[in-house]
């Protein structure tokens, strides 16, 4: 029988949970087909290339996967459309009634941050307009930590937030993924790095985003996802080579340098297993939130 995650939990039970066991108890006649949202970015199909290709087991689970910039993954997820999702860690305040945060998968790190770039010409002009990748985006919440007098920014597709920035449509953009390695190109220079500034202030990595599972999948399913992603993250970092079309294929026209850059910056230890310093960082990041009147409080419970 399915033992449902407790409400009051955020995060999925760590692999010592004695409920583990159960998860390869599955009926090997039976499959369940999950669905799984994440972006096309290359940490993404780095790590999630494996899981979904069927190069590690994940038991009776099979999936079918949904490729969404992390805005809009976070809008389905608040429409609870995704058995199982990427989305920012500023949306996950809005999102634990129905899912629990997986300890596998994520995207946390040192010096990964978001930046807020602007025009050469304008680097001492006043703020005023902003493109920013999302209401929700972790980018988005780590900017009003820094400067909650701010006006709130325009959304844009992250992919468009320098474009508009070059054309004057805004005074500044709020960069994410591959942009901060080709914001130079575009004639932008930085104003702050909000990753570094969150770095010094807490003394904690940056979480950017989290994997999350619909709470009503139960303990068992639960914990063969977890233990899944784990596995699609190590296999990942064992076998590039598995991944590297795949990749490709999703990153599109990026440089191929810049696509290995942004995954040798954004998939890390903390991927496979977020552990104790990456639990401390999330749970400081929407203690802050929720004490700037930014987000929802987060019952700051952690199993062991």
């Amino acid at each position: 029988m399915s033992r449902a995650v407790p409400r009051g939990r955020w995060f999925v039970r760590s692999s010592s949970d004695p409920y583990r066991a159960l998860a390869y108890n599955l009926d090997p006649q039976q499959t369940m087909e999950l669905t799984l949202g994440y972006s096309p970015c290359p940490n993404d199909t780095f790590i999630f290339h494996a899981l979904v290709h069927g190069l590690i087991s994940a038991g009776e689970l099979r999936f079918s996967e949904r490729l969404e910039d992390v805005e809009t993954l976070n809008q389905l997820a608040r429409e609870g459309a995704l058995d199982v999702t990427k989305v920012s860690y500023g949306a996950i305040p809005y999102l634990l009634e129905e899912y629990v945060l997986l300890r596998s998968g994520g995207a946390l790190g040192r010096g990964c941050g978001p930046l807020l770039v602007m025009r050469a010409d304008r680097r001492e002009a006043p703020i005023e307009r902003i493109a920013i990748p999302g209401r929700q985006t972790t980018a988005n919440l780590l900017l009003r930590l820094w400067a909650p007098e701010l006006a709130p920014g325009t959304e844009y597709l992250y992919s468009e937030i320098m474009p508009a920035v070059v054309r004057g449509e805004v005074d500044a953009g709020l960069i994410i993924h591959e942009s901060r390695f080709t914001y130079a190109d575009h004639g932008l220079v930085k104003r702050v790095d909000l990753g570094e500034w969150w770095e010094k202030e807490t003394g904690l990595p940056i979480p950017l985003g989290g994997i999350l599972a619909r709470r009503s999948l139960g303990a068992e399913v639960i914990a063969t996802l977890e233990d899944a992603l784990r596995r699609s993250v190590e296999h990942a970092f064992a076998h590039p080579e598995d991944s590297a079309e795949y990749v490709r294929l999703h990153a599109q026209e990026m440089d191929p340098a810049v696509m290995w850059q942004h995954i040798e910056l954004y998939v890390n230890s903390f991927s496979a297993a977020l552990g104790e310093e990456g639990e401390g960082a999330v749970r400081e990041l929407l203690r802050r939130a929720a004490a700037a009147g930014l987000a929802p409080a987060a019952a700051d419970w952690v199993a062991a």
